[in-house]
């Protein structure tokens, strides 16, 4: 499987992050490794956000935004980083 394949599937719910990421660890592409690890921190924040009432589901819909355009940049073939994306790549550097 190529990398944008792999890069959109991490996109696809949580399963599909883990698929990805199955895939991703017998030839580890750069691609594919950068879309895996925007992904985690968006699923993460998305999760933590939902936790808090009313104000966390109010930024849970900037989070979709930040998703939404981290799939529309995996489809393109472009390494574009979301908004603390920098962050996710250094502390999931391991993926």
């Amino acid at each position: 499987m190529d990398a944008k394949s792999k890069a959109i599937i991490a996109h696809i719910t949580i399963i599909g992050w883990i698929v990805a990421l199955i895939l991703n660890t017998d030839s580890r592409d750069k691609y594919s490794s950068f879309y895996i690890r925007q992904t985690l921190g968006l699923y993460i924040i998305w999760f933590a956000l939902r936790l808090i009432p009313v104000i966390g589901w109010i930024l849970s819909i900037a989070v979709f935004a930040f998703w939404l355009l981290s799939l529309i940049y995996s489809t393109q073939g472009e390494e574009k980083i979301i908004p603390f994306g920098e962050y996710f790549q250094e502390w999931f550097r391991a993926f």
